[in-house]
C-alpha cells in the first residue's frame, strides 16, 4: 500500500469521525432543545391564564391546560385550528389596525370577547407577543388571556345601579322643586296678578284716550307700550315657572351666575314682601362662567331661599334681613353665599343637615337640603352650613368654573 492510499483512507476515517461527531452533536442539541420546550410547556400549562401560541397564518401550534379550562377544547382538538375562527373572536379595533401595532411594537393589549365550546361568551383581557427567529422575522404569536367576565359584569351592574340611582335622584329633584312651587303659589299668584292688573287698567285707560275727540293717539301710543311691557314681564315668571317645574335630562351649560341667582330671586320676591323680609344682594361682577345644569342650579337657591324666609317669618318684624352674595374661590370656583338674620341653626343639627329625610321642621320632608347636596356634589362643587354673624345661619355653595 502506497503512501497516498494510507493517507487517503487516513481522511475518510477523519471525515468519518467528524460527521459522527456532528450527527452526536445535532441529535444533543435536538434534544436539548426538545427538552427546553417541554419545559417551557410545563411551566406554561401551570400558569393560571389562558396561553395559546398560534404561526403567522392563526393556526394554534400550542393549547396550554388553562385555555382547555377556560373555553372547552381540549389541545388536541385546538392544534391545527385557526384560533380567531375558532373562538369567534370579537375585537374591538379592526384586526389590520391590531396587527399593525403588534408589528412595530412586538406587543398589543386590549379587551376581547371570545366565544367557548358550550356557545356561552367569555371576556378576557388579551396581551399578545411577538415571537421573532434569530433573522428578526416573526415567526409566531403567543396569546395570553385573563377571564374578566365577572368584573366586566359586575362593572355593568354598578352602572346600572348608578343610572337607576341617578333617575330616581332626578325624580326626587323634581318632585322637590314641584314641591316648592306649590309652597311658594300664593306669591306667585301675586307677581302674575300684577302685571295683568296692570295690564287691564291701561287698557280702560287706553280706550278712554281713544274714545275722546279727537283721540289723543301719543298717550294711547305710551300705554300700549306698558301694556306689552307688562305682558312681558307676565311671561317672563309663567317661563321661569314652567322650566323649573318641567322635568328634564341634566345639562352642563357655560353659565353666568349672577344671572341665575336674579331670576331666583326674583320668583321668590313676593314671598320675601308678605313676610316683610328685606333681600339684599352682594354680586360680585366680572365672575367666571360656571358649568351647570341651570334648572337645577335654581333649585339650589330656590330652596335656599325658601327655608330662609320660612326661618324668618317665625321671628320677630324687627330685623328680619336676607343677604344674597357670589364672589370668586380662588381661581377655579365661584362662590355663592345665602345668610339670614333667623334663629339660626342648634349646634347638634348642622352636621346632620344635609342627610336624607332629617328635618327640623314639624311638617318637613327632609329631602331639599339632601337634594342640594347631591345637586352641588354631582356638579364637582360643595355645600355646608355656618352661623351667621351676628345672628342666624348661613348656607354657601361653590361651583367650578365652566373649562374651555
Amino acid at each position: 500500500m502506497t503512501s497516498e492510499d494510507n493517507e487517503d483512507k487516513l481522511l475518510r476515517s477523519v471525515a468519518l469521525r467528524n460527521s459522527d461527531a456532528i450527527r452526536v452533536a445535532r441529535q444533543r442539541a435536538e434534544q436539548q432543545a426538545e427538552a427546553t420546550l417541554q419545559e417551557q410547556a410545563n411551566l406554561l400549562n401551570l400558569a393560571h391564564d389562558s396561553i395559546f401560541v398560534r404561526d403567522m397564518n392563526g393556526t394554534i401550534r400550542y393549547w396550554n391546560r388553562a385555555a382547555e379550562q377556560l373555553y372547552g377544547w381540549t389541545k388536541e382538538q385546538a392544534a391545527g385550528r385557526v384560533a380567531h375562527d375558532l373562538l369567534m373572536t370579537a375585537f374591538p379595533l379592526s384586526v389590520e389596525q391590531i396587527e399593525g401595532d403588534l408589528l412595530r411594537a412586538d406587543h398589543w393589549e386590549g379587551e376581547l370577547v371570545h366565544t367557548r365550546n358550550d356557545g356561552s361568551h367569555v371576556v378576557v383581557a388579551s396581551r399578545w407577543s411577538l415571537q421573532r427567529d434569530e433573522q428578526g422575522i416573526p415567526v409566531a404569536i403567543m396569546e395570553t388571556n385573563s377571564d374578566i367576565t365577572e368584573r366586566k359584569r359586575a362593572e355593568k351592574e354598578a352602572r346600572d345601579i348608578e343610572q337607576r340611582y341617578r333617575a330616581l335622584e332626578m325624580t326626587l329633584a323634581h318632585a322637590n322643586r314641584v314641591a316648592t312651587m306649590g309652597q311658594l303659589a300664593a306669591s306667585i299668584v301675586h307677581e302674575v296678578s300684577q302685571p295683568i292688573t296692570a295690564m287691564v287698567v291701561n287698557a280702560e285707560a287706553t280706550l278712554q284716550w281713544l274714545a275722546r275727540m279727537p283721540p289723543d293717539l301719543e298717550e294711547s301710543r305710551q300705554l300700549l307700550a306698558t301694556i306689552i311691557a307688562d305682558g312681558h314681564r307676565a311671561a317672563e315668571v309663567a317661563n321661569r315657572i314652567r322650566a323649573l317645574i318641567k322635568k328634564t335630562p341634566l345639562r352642563k351649560d357655560r353659565l353666568e351666575i349672577n344671572g341665575a341667582i336674579r331670576e331666583t330671586i326674583e320668583l321668590t320676591r313676593g314671598e320675601a314682601m308678605k313676610n316683610c323680609i328685606s333681600v339684599q344682594t352682594q354680586l360680585a361682577e366680572g365672575l367666571s362662567p360656571v358649568g351647570v345644569d341651570r334648572i337645577q342650579l335654581q333649585q339650589v337657591m330656590l330652596n335656599l331661599i325658601v327655608n330662609a324666609v320660612h326661618a324668618l317669618s317665625e321671628c320677630g318684624q324687627d330685623r328680619r334681613e336676607l343677604l344674597i352674595s357670589s364672589s370668586m374661590s380662588g381661581s377655579d370656583d365661584v362662590a355663592v353665599s345665602v345668610r339670614d338674620s333667623g334663629p339660626g341653626i342648634s349646634p347638634e343639627h348642622v352636621g346632620r343637615l344635609f342627610d336624607p329625610f332629617y328635618t327640623t321642621k314639624p311638617d318637613g320632608m327632609g329631602m331639599g337640603l339632601s337634594i342640594c347636596h347631591s345637586i352641588i356634589e354631582g356638579h364637582g362643587g360643595r355645600i355646608w352650613a355656618t352661623a351667621n354673624v351676628p345672628q342666624g345661619a348661613a348656607f354657601h355653595f361653590t361651583i367650578p368654573t365652566a373649562r374651555e
